[in-house]
């Protein structure tokens, strides 16, 4: 059985351990539940960009942001099928859209689920990230057929509010548990490098594997600093946490929720392919793929291809471990009644196609 009580002493203790210990625990826990040198396809796409009212201080799309982004309409439907179409035919499994807003308006649920019913027919995973939502839209965005839904925690409890003023950790979490009640999969995890202490990637990692069920994805993300924003000027060119950490925080994801899917996210173009190689031994087994992550650079479809290549990696053709095995919870479930987990800290003890790599790009087999 799959655990959720891990404490901050059982983590940090983790993290403490020699780096290639640590790791060769992560692979061992690894292979125990995931195919070997699978690694899942995702691509994502930004539905509407800018303008959103938060103060991430990380985000280019925020309008406390100096960025020079505009805010833009949501997407025509038709662009969107489009770029879809354009992603599968470059091997992507998971389809991810992601609207730059606090929340969704009621009134732009209707074109959204539309988006969702077109995609899903094509075969891919739908993912969405569009911000809170309330029990009624989780419930629509479900009923079309939305596999995955993304509403990260950022970083620990404690950092959380040198990070984000405008929403606390708690809504984070409300969202989560309408996401889980409407019997959506969940997709959850944040940012690393953003000023943070261990102790805060120790609290990041806790909340996440001692929720009630563990995310189905784990997106874990490099800052990227962008010009303009307030982590970007205060970091500039340089980074706030070493490749050897970033990977340590990967293998402890992956310790701690080894059914989980680990994804490389953000950040993943300014890593060497030495770095990357050490992630996906580490328990990663996801990736973005494609030339942008909503509004910053990503690595690529060729340069993918050639690092698959070079490493003997193949696009996942095995079932997701939690989805194959452990569905979410029925519609109405949720957590499970006084389940919710709290934000506040505490010092308690507490199918896919086949796909293969060939010539330029990701391409589904025959």
């Amino acid at each position: 059985m799959t655990r959720t009580d891990w404490t901050r002493a059982e983590i940090a203790e983790l993290f403490e351990l020699p780096f290639t210990e640590l790791v060769f625990r992560a692979t061992e826990v690894h292979r125990a539940h995931h195919a070997a040198g699978e690694v899942q396809l995702c691509t994502l796409l930004s539905i509407k960009t800018g303008g959103c009212p938060e103060d991430c201080g990380y985000c280019s799309q925020s309008a406390h942001a100096s960025t020079g982004l505009k805010a833009e309409k949501l997407m025509d439907a038709d662009a969107v099928i489009a770029a879809a179409r354009e992603a599968k035919a470059h091997g992507s499994q998971r389809f991810c859209m992601g609207a730059a807003w606090r929340s969704p308006k009621d009134k732009d649920i209707p074109a959204l689920c539309d988006m969702v019913r077109e995609v899903k027919g094509m075969g891919l995973e739908t993912c969405m990230t569009l911000g809170m939502l309330t029990g009624d839209q989780a419930q629509a965005l479900a009923d079309a057929g939305l596999d995955y839904y993304n509403h990260n925690i950022d970083t620990s409890p404690e950092h959380y509010g040198a990070i984000i003023g405008t929403r606390t950790f708690q809504d984070r979490l409300d969202t989560l548990e309408e996401v889980r009640k409407a019997g959506m999969a969940v997709c959850c995890g944040g940012i690393v490098g953003m000023g943070e202490s261990r102790e805060d990637r120790v609290g990041f990692i806790h909340a996440l594997a001692t929720l009630p069920r563990h995310p189905e994805s784990v997106p874990i993300n490099a800052l990227v600093p962008v010009k303009g924003t307030v982590l970007g000027d205060m970091w500039g060119e340089d980074k706030a946490i070493d490749d050897i950490e970033f990977v340590r925080t990967v293998a402890v994801a992956r310790i701690t929720m080894p059914r989980s899917m680990v994804r490389l996210s953000a950040g993943r173009e300014s890593m060497s392919e030495s770095t990357q190689a050490l992630c996906f031994l580490a328990g990663a087994n996801s990736i973005f793929t494609g030339d942008r992550l909503l509004t910053t650079p990503s690595a690529g479809d060729d340069a993918d291809a050639a690092l698959f290549a070079k490493l003997g990696l193949k696009a996942l053709a095995s079932d997701e471990p939690m989805r194959a095995d452990s569905p979410s919870p029925r519609r109405g479930e949720g957590w499970g009644e006084g389940a919710l987990p709290s934000s506040e800290p505490s010092n308690a003890e507490h199918p896919h196609p086949t796909l293969s790599l060939q010539g330029e790009g990701f391409r589904a087999a025959e």
